[in-house]
């Protein structure tokens, strides 16, 4: 497990361009948001910047989660994976922020939509993104372990405070990772069931074929890092507080869906056919979706492809709606 991420250094006035934004491989991006206020606020110490974050917080309740052992900072299931690890508490920020300087127990505000819940954070912290227009969300608590899980949209995850480290992984090495449930996860993101600080090899015995690939970067505050879509990704904070911020979007229109419900839709009609189906069914996949799509459908007229040529925002409403209506019956 020594392979690096590729780096950029950051100087004054640089600008995220959207080759390095929509890189296919993890990018560190050294110093992009060194002259954030709030990372200032960071260097001179957790109280300065809890009490600038403090500052941009709109005064509604937030969720926070906070850790049922005291021995385990990790975000995990409990011990036989009836629920989890930890419990939902909802608390005003300042409270959270009193508790986060003290406890030693694993206390964290999970992804939390910064425009509704600290809405003045992006008028003076700046992220030009020429062309994205994203979503934006902030993580916040102590020393803290989240399971290797992967994400659909494209991610710029920029570290406010505290050191983390980051073990990525490429899409081909899910199968290595011992994914859990999709339906019953800590966060929404089906995860890694290894535990990557002790790692049980009789149960996981092909782990330590995805550490081979694996890419390991240590981020402080002011470092970003691209992290591409589907790229499988183990985050430890490791200072007392840590703070990310998440720059999420993604690369096809939002029109088109997304590519998770597909897969339970396949999982619920496909997964259990006879092998002799499922064999025919990969054809099918194969062709419409996974192939070139222009090389599937180059013997139809262009006036009749339907939904095996380019599919635009009426034909995806139209074709959204026969789903339902399906679904639905």
């Amino acid at each position: 497990m020594d392979k690096k991420v590729d780096e950029r250094v950051w100087k004054k006035g640089d600008q995220p361009d959207l080759t390095t934004l929509l890189s296919t491989q993890p990018v560190v991006l050294r110093g992009i948001a060194n002259d954030w206020p709030l990372v200032k606020a960071a260097r001179a110490g957790n109280a300065a910047f809890l009490s600038q974050l403090d500052t941009y917080y709109s005064g509604e309740p937030i969720v926070v989660y906070e850790g049922n052992d005291a021995a385990d900072n990790r975000v995990f299931y409990n011990e036989d994976m009836s629920g989890f690890n930890f419990t939902p508490v909802q608390i005003d920020f300042p409270s959270f922020c009193k508790r986060l300087e003290k406890q030693k127990k694993l206390l964290y505000m999970g992804s939390t939509m910064v425009d509704r819940w600290f809405p003045h954070f992006r008028q003076e912290n700046i992220m030009n993104l020429e062309g994205i227009d994203p979503l934006v969300s902030l993580w916040l608590g102590n020393q803290s372990r989240i399971a290797a899980h992967c994400d659909f949209p494209q991610n710029l995850a920029i570290v406010v405070a505290g050191k983390r480290r980051f073990t990525l992984f490429p899409p081909d090495q899910q199968k290595n990772l011992y994914i859990g449930p999709l339906d019953f996860t800590p966060a929404g993101q089906a995860i890694s069931l290894v535990d990557f600080h002790s790692p049980d090899l009789t149960r996981f015995p092909r782990f330590p074929e995805a550490l081979k690939h694996a890419y390991v970067a240590e981020l402080e505050p002011g470092d970003g890092i691209v992290i591409p879509s589907m790229w499988w990704h183990h985050v430890e904070g490791l200072s007392q507080i840590n703070g990310l911020v998440n720059y999420w979007w993604r690369t096809s229109p939002a029109y088109l869906g997304n590519p998770t419900l597909a897969l339970k839709h396949a999982i619920l009609s496909i997964a259990q056919l006879p092998e002799e189906q499922k064999q025919a069914w990969r054809h099918q996949f194969s062709q419409y979706v996974f192939n070139d799509r222009e090389q599937t459908c180059s013997h139809i007229p262009d006036s009749k492809r339907g939904i095996t040529g380019q599919i635009d925002e009426l034909k995806a409403r139209q074709l959204r709606a026969e789903l339902l209506n399906k679904l639905n019956r």
